[in-house]
């Protein structure tokens, strides 16, 4: 079995989580390094196994084979090119901060290197990327989340949307994912993950709806396509974080075992 040094680049809700399931053992897996902003001061974490280490973001990449991006979207390139540029894999959360940065894809196809999107907190990629190599017709994603979940993206501030006094189901932006990303980053990876999965970010629609009789992350994608028609809808569980779902944490965990998995179930 091949074995990767795994790092994880930021270490919010999502980061530990991961880190929690490397400690606790993976088949082929070793947690070798953590991303922070200070290496000098010590995670408020208790290891099971041998202790991870710390680097900056950008010294991360000698220290892996496989680096999980969990950091901020706008520390972004900073972790992400000398990762790539080291021909080693990089997992990559912020996907809006990843079409920002699209250049970088030639950059991990030049040195070798790889990006993995996991599915995070949404389904069905793996219809939409087999509907991919026919002809998809349309793609449309409709968000809703809790108005909380919402707080602070940029987007809103700058149209004076005040989602904390919403009180009924509001349509707050239809467009593309390519201009969600700009106005939502910490919160639609998902529609940029839909969009490359399928016909890509500025020929899907998007809506988003603040909702304030929703207790849960709810994303539904409906496709047409000459292999097939689909619609999918998944409701996640936040974590600790509102923007985020419990489930996106588990994603990163299940794309990590197939890198070593004997059996791999998916596309």
């Amino acid at each position: 079995m091949k074995h990767y040094r795994v790092g994880i680049a930021g270490f919010g809700a999502i980061g530990q989580a991961v880190a929690r399931a490397l400690d606790a053992g993976i088949p082929g897996l070793t947690l070798a390094a953590l991303g922070v902003r200070d290496p000098q001061r010590r995670p408020d974490a208790a290891w099971r196994g041998p202790e991870p280490a710390r680097a900056v973001l950008a010294d991360l990449a000698p220290l892996c084979d496989v680096v999980v991006e969990c950091a901020p979207a706008a520390v972004f390139r900073e972790l992400a090119q000398p990762v790539l540029e080291a021909g080693k894999t990089l997992m990559v959360l912020s996907a809006g901060a990843l079409l920002r940065n699209d250049d970088l894809i030639e950059t991990a196809r030049r040195h070798g290197g790889q990006i993995i999107v996991p599915s995070g907190a949404i389904l069905g990629l793996d219809a939409l990327t087999a509907a991919a190599e026919g002809t998809i017709h349309s793609v449309t994603m409709i968000t809703r989340k809790p108005p909380r979940g919402l707080l602070g993206a940029p987007y809103l501030e700058t149209h004076g949307i005040d989602v904390a006094g919403i009180s009924e189901p509001t349509l707050i932006f239809r467009g593309t994912p390519r201009d969600a990303a700009l106005g939502f980053p910490a919160n639609l990876n998902v529609a940029v993950s839909v969009s490359l999965a399928g016909i890509g970010p500025d020929r899907t629609t998007l809506e988003i709806w603040a909702d304030p009789g929703v207790q849960r992350n709810i994303h539904r994608v409906e496709v047409d396509s000459d292999a097939a028609k689909f619609s999918m809808e998944i409701q996640n569980i936040p974590s600790e974080n509102p923007k985020t779902g419990r489930i996106t944490a588990l994603s990163v965990v299940a794309a990590l075992r197939k890198l070593t998995g004997a059996l791999r179930v998916g596309t």
